[in-house]
């Protein structure tokens, strides 16, 4: 059995005193170190987060100037198109009118030169007709 003597309390002191000094020597400055280290990570993750959301907004502004540039560019295209198929049609205006002309002048052109072939050639009949009878015949007229 346990007897309780003289030197279970010097035993029980002993502990104590044992307990107390690896209280003062290694248990506070490793708690100590602990709470430094665990500050140290909370103040990295606080500053990440920081950075995190720094990063964001970046990325949100550079998103939205994006997004406006390529609006910017799609406005100006789109009246970039509506220039072009304006002169386009306006080309193609000015190129039927001439091609009008054109042929209106070249139809002209042709008429005159058929209406002078013809009276042309109806001088020509005439001559033509007579020397015709006249070899048919064999006699002149």
């Amino acid at each position: 059995m346990i007897n309780l003597d003289l030197a279970f309390a010097v035993q029980i002191v002993n502990f104590g005193l044992l307990v107390l000094v690896l209280n003062i020597f290694l248990y506070k400055p490793i708690r100590a170190l602990l709470a430094q280290r665990r500050q140290e990570i909370q103040s990295a993750r606080e500053r990440a987060v920081a950075v995190d959301q720094q990063v964001q907004e970046k990325v949100a502004q550079y998103e939205a100037r994006l997004r406006d540039a390529k609006a910017e560019v799609g406005a100006k295209r789109a009246e970039l198109v509506k220039e072009a198929q304006a002169e386009e049609a306006s080309l193609l205006d000015k190129a039927r009118l001439d091609a009008a002309t054109s042929i209106a002048s070249i139809r002209e052109r042709v008429a005159k030169e058929s209406a002078e072939a013809r009276t042309l050639l109806q001088k020509q009949v005439d001559v033509l007709s007579g020397d015709i009878c006249e070899k048919i015949l064999g006699r002149s007229l």
